[in-house]
């Protein structure tokens, strides 16, 4: 087990619980912190830490900051929260451990954070959990034509026979294209297991054994795009996925399908996304756009096959708290000197 001490030479073991660890706290803006903890750091002050500074920094390079970050052995980050530099870690050393209450702490940190002996967790997996919700649920509702539905509904302000209008609709039978075994595609194909859908699966990472334990069926992703009613796209973004939805697969999908992208915008052709949409060929659900927030002239604000959200399937309003107290948790481990539970790693 890691001590909370450090001198600047090296880090060593120390098998005691620790009686109090000081954190700081750095976000954008500092009143998330309330969100995640209550006010106060009241989920932290029970997981038996002590507050090195009453409020959330916003930034870490006021002097005030600096001084607290030079005593802190926990720097906690959230959403907003800025990156640090070779020089904010040369100024905090006793910090031990960086508890980021959002997806990925690494690429708010230098190269040299693990080399420190710094250990990092995050709330990915609790972040995880409303994505797959929301997911799932569109995948629900777009297969029952519930856009459409409401489109022709308020167009007629009539009977609607749904028999004749909506021949296909239901999601019975249907088969579901993922994209992406990461933390929220294993969580949607779990979810899926209760409906009657087949469920197959892209992953470049993954075995067709893999694949099979968790409930899908590994086939390429032409073949997702080809045959899926609807896909979903649940890739991190990186250089290898930054616009790997080109306009060739978009093609590939079948008349009547639909695209969901609940991850980042990028990853799609959002150019050639548009030029199908324009078609009515395919319906898309997206709650994630590229820019993030669309210029205001752009067309799927207004495209009649496109139900758009502003970024609402992570975690939000009491979902929250739900990641704050998972931070607690890991602090609270460290208080007691035991290992992160959802250690991430940094090299």
């Amino acid at each position: 087990m890691m001590t909370l001490t450090y001198d600047e030479a090296s880090a060593r073991t120390d098998a005691r619980p620790h009686a109090s660890v000081g954190f700081i706290a750095v976000m954008n803006p500092p009143e998330l912190a309330d969100r995640l903890f209550g006010p106060g750091f009241e989920a932290l002050r029970r997981a038996g830490a002590t507050p090195l500074h009453v409020r959330a920094f916003a930034s870490l390079d006021t002097p005030e900051a600096r001084d607290v970050l030079r005593r802190a052995e926990v720097l906690i980050t959230g959403w907003g929260a800025p990156s640090l530099s070779e020089g904010h870690l040369n100024a905090a050393p006793r910090l031990r451990y960086v508890l980021h209450a959002g997806g990925q702490a690494a690429p708010l940190l230098p190269q040299s954070t693990a080399e420190r002996g710094i250990e990092a967790a995050n709330a990915g997996w609790i972040n995880a959990i409303p994505v797959a919700e929301f997911t799932v649920a569109m995948i629900v509702l777009a297969n029952k034509d519930t856009f459409r539905a409401r489109r022709l509904y308020l167009r007629r302000r009539d009977h609607i026979d749904r028999e004749l209008e909506f021949p296909a609709a239901g999601n019975a039978g249907k088969t579901i294209g993922i994209v992406g075994a990461s933390r929220i595609g294993r969580m949607v194909i779990e979810r899926l297991g209760g409906l009657n859908v087949s469920v197959q699966l892209y992953d470049p990472f993954i075995t067709p054994a893999d694949a099979t334990r968790l409930g899908a069926r590994l086939v390429s992703l032409d073949e997702v795009m080809a045959s899926s009613d609807i896909v979903t796209l649940h890739p991190p973004l990186n250089d290898a996925t930054t616009g790997m939805i080109t306009a060739r697969h978009l093609g590939l999908m079948r008349d009547g399908a639909t695209l969901i992208n609940t991850s980042r915008g990028a990853i799609v052709d959002q150019d050639a996304l548009i030029l199908e949409l324009r078609a009515g060929r395919i319906e898309a659900i997206l709650d994630v756009t590229h820019p993030e927030v669309l210029p205001e002239d752009s067309e799927l604000h207004t495209l009649p096959n496109v139900f758009l959200t502003p970024h609402i399937s992570g975690s939000m309003g009491t979902e929250i708290r739900r990641m704050g107290e998972h931070i607690a948790s890991e602090l609270n481990r460290i208080v007691e000197g035991r290992p992160l539970a959802f250690p991430e790693p940094l090299r």
